[in-house]
């Protein structure tokens, strides 16, 4: 048969179950989107921004089964959308990256956009494709969309030619679409040893990263077998429920919340599960690791990277999590319940909240009154969308996730505007589900003009955005050594012309008292299918934990003359101002 390039690439699409693309049309990808503009299986998303784009099908991956797809033209398209792209690669986020490419059936060199669009993706992409024939397009879609899902998941990218969509070739029987099996199992011998390992402890822990999160009911039953408290990364803040009495928190080291500091204070064993130990979920490496330590993840360049491994399990967390849960059962019975750590983890999350709630927020909004509220207004299983900033860490320390999967948020690469257009991703995700935006100001000046998706699609979404006009996470930063704040200072925007331009509705919660009732307005205009922008005068004056934590490991690393230098500018700062 004679079939286009786009055709074919449809074709692929629609095997694989692709649901949406995003993206904005181009010279060279035309003819794609007129094709996808047909099929009754995928639709095609207008963006305001590509990069906006790449965070959309960032959250789709995240939060769905299908994997997201970006549908890009070379050079500025592909450019703007890195950013989106690079979240995903250190994120572990599947994606696909579909950009036309020049033509390849003429002479001439310096085509529009013309550039080396491989070298440009390899250093954020698991791999990249340049498909050059007809017979090739199925097949080779196919085998990114396996690279991109199996292994330690990840972006990938393939370049079309403008020419191969635009004009048809003959092509023979096409393949369908065979979804590969889950990885094997680990070597019965390093099961054997994890469970050794875990039995002899007198204080096991788990610590558990996005790797874990499809693994709820097994990371559940291994904590209960053990009585180990759970702390999570930043990203696999959804991963354990709040609510569960062996949940401590985010982190476990100086920069963690008194319950996991405390839950994990003379810990001798440990089971890290689908965590990188990297910057973020380690205080920046403030953490004390046993040296009793089993570490089970998909990608074996982790193990022993930052702490030594003395038990390695590489595999899919899928695999594995029930193959070492049934060893441990088989060889031990469970753990009697240590009622004390569970009083201390409550008394530890009560103490840390009501600390919150006694703190002057001197008329602005207390963060711990509004995630109080705003938990009390949403079912567990409503969507959080978090940006990068101060918020990020008020989210993750104040802010109860209570089902699986039902937080997300960008770590490692922390492109700050992630979570506007990512909302509209979960909101595609699970359209039948609250989705709250949780972004700072700074954040959402970057890619709100991309609710003007949301408002066409009739996609509810509520934005609560935290205004303080700074950006707050690095001015706290400054503020200290510095006594001032360069370039961190915003000017005002006036978030009410912003809902207006979008076709957004607007509310304000000025203090505490406009919690409930705007929050419940919010929640009654995203029903009827409007996006809503909430204005939070919220108050950054109470330091996180994490942010507290980090400038003390930190400082604590500096040489007694690092130290002596730093304090002794900072006093002179607020001497002389």
């Amino acid at each position: 048969m004679t079939k286009t390039g786009a055709w074919l690439a449809r074709y692929a699409l629609e095997q694989l179950g692709i649901r949406y693309t995003f993206g904005i049309p181009g010279v060279q990808n035309t003819e794609l989107y007129d094709e996808l503009n047909s099929s009754a299986h995928v639709r095609p998303v207008l963006v305001s921004h590509e990069g906006g784009g790449a965070f959309m099908a960032d959250a789709l991956s995240r939060l769905s089964d299908t994997v997201g797809t970006l549908v890009v033209v070379p050079a500025a398209g592909l450019t703007h959308a890195a950013s989106g792209i690079g979240e995903a690669f250190l994120d572990g986020v599947p994606m696909l990256v579909i950009c036309g490419g020049v033509r390849t059936d003429v002479k001439w060199q310096y085509q529009l956009h013309q550039m080396d669009l491989h070298q440009f993706m390899r250093g954020i992409t698991k791999a990249t494709w340049r498909i050059e024939r007809h017979e090739d397009i199925v097949p080779m879609i196919f085998e990114a969309y396996r690279t991109a899902t199996t292994g330690e998941p990840g972006p990938v990218f393939i370049e079309l030619p403008a020419n191969l969509q635009l004009f048809p070739a003959a092509v023979g029987a096409l393949p369908r679409w065979q979804p590969p099996a889950l990885p094997p199992p680990a070597p019965e011998a390093d099961i054997a040893a994890a469970v050794a390992l875990l039995r002899g402890a007198q204080k096991p822990a788990l610590f558990v990263g996005w790797g874990a999160r499809d693994c709820l009911a097994e990371v559940t039953a291994l904590a209960e077998h053990l009585q180990a408290p759970v702390a999570t990364t930043l990203q696999g803040f959804s991963v354990f429920p709040a609510s569960h009495p062996l949940h401590a928190g985010f982190g476990f080291g100086p920069s963690a919340v008194p319950a996991a500091r405390n839950a994990f204070a003379g810990c001798d064993a440990m089971l890290a599960i689908g965590t990188r130990f990297a910057e973020i979920a380690t205080g920046s490496f403030g953490v004390t690791v046993p040296s009793q330590l089993v570490h089970l993840d998909i990608n074996p360049k982790v193990f022993s990277a930052n702490y030594p491994a003395q038990v390695a399990l590489a595999g899919d967390a899928r695999v594995l999590l029930p193959q070492l849960l049934q060893a441990l059962r088989h060889a031990t019975p469970p753990a009697p319940e240590r009622a004390t750590l569970h009083r201390q983890i409550a008394a530890d999350k009560q103490a840390y909240r009501d600390a919150w709630y006694a703190h002057d927020s001197h008329g602005r909004v207390n963060p711990a009154r509004f995630f109080d509220a705003l938990r009390a207004a949403h079912p567990p299983e409503a969507v959080t969308v978090v940006d990068d900033g101060n918020h990020t860490y008020l989210t993750a320390e104040l802010f109860p996730i209570l089902s699986a999967k039902s937080a997300i948020v960008p770590t490692d690469f922390n492109a700050m505007g992630y979570s506007v257009p990512a909302a509209i991703g979960a909101k595609l995700a699970r359209p039948g589900v609250a989705v709250n935006c949780i972004v700072g100001d700074g954040c959402f000046r970057m890619t709100c003009m991309e609710i003007i998706t949301a408002t066409q699609r009739q996609l509810g979404i509520v934005y609560y955005v935290f205004c303080d006009g700074e950006l707050s996470q690095i001015s706290q930063a400054q503020e200290i050594p510095y006594n001032r704040k360069p370039c961190t200072v915003l000017s005002h925007v006036r978030l009410e012309g912003v809902a207006l331009a979008v076709g957004a509705e607007y509310f304000k919660i000025a203090n505490d008292a406009d919690l409930v009732g705007q929050i419940a307005a919010a929640n009654a205009a995203a029903e009827t299918g409007q996006p809503v922008i909430v204005e939070v005068a919220i108050d950054y004056s109470k330091r996180t934990a994490f942010t507290e934590g980090v400038v003390k490991t930190n400082f604590e690393r500096f040489t007694l003359a690092q130290k002596a230098r730093a304090l002794t500018r900072a006093l002179l700062r607020r001497v002389t101002g």
